[in-house]
């Protein structure tokens, strides 16, 4: 299965594994486009390396921070590039992936993330993030409108 599914809480097996959370189910494995960003771009520069989460933007042998909308992989939300060793880690969001699949690899440097550029990719979901945390976050941020739109959405769920 290739896709990512808003449901009620239950679990399907089908013969093909599949995680679950409060409002949605993720097939193991499929095809999501990424881009790439850094802690020293324009829009990022008065963050610094802090993350929406509230910790420093990790790219290391551990893991590799992630941005996403928390709506469609809630914040902790832990997944690997298909024939990559690393893993990474939702722990970001942006206002440009809110309604969208779309992940945001963090890269250190601007070449870095300028030789990432878009890719299409499969991804493995190893551990699916907490909604419930993602939803206290995003609730207190709510001023924000691509914040609040993201809240809402877990809402609806």
């Amino acid at each position: 299965m290739k896709y990512l599914f808003k449901t009620l809480s239950i679990l399907l097996f089908t013969g093909s594994a599949f995680f679950v959370t409060a409002q949605t189910i993720v097939a193991q494995s499929f095809t999501i486009r990424t881009t790439a960003y850094t802690h020293s771009e324009d829009d990022h520069l008065v963050y610094g390396k802090s993350t929406a989460s509230g910790t420093q933007l990790q790219c290391n042998q551990q893991y590799t921070s992630a941005a996403a909308d928390w709506s469609r992989f809630p914040l902790g939300t832990k997944f690997k590039i298909k024939g990559e060793p690393t893993i990474y880690v939702v722990d970001d969001y942006g206002i440009a992936l809110v309604g969208t699949s779309t992940i945001d690899i963090y890269r250190p440097t601007t070449k870095a993330m300028n030789h990432w550029g878009v890719r299409t990719v499969e991804i493995e979901i190893l551990k699916t993030g907490d909604i419930e945390k993602s939803r206290r976050i995003l609730k207190s941020r709510g001023r924000f409108g691509f914040v609040k739109r993201m809240h809402t959405d877990m809402s609806r769920g």
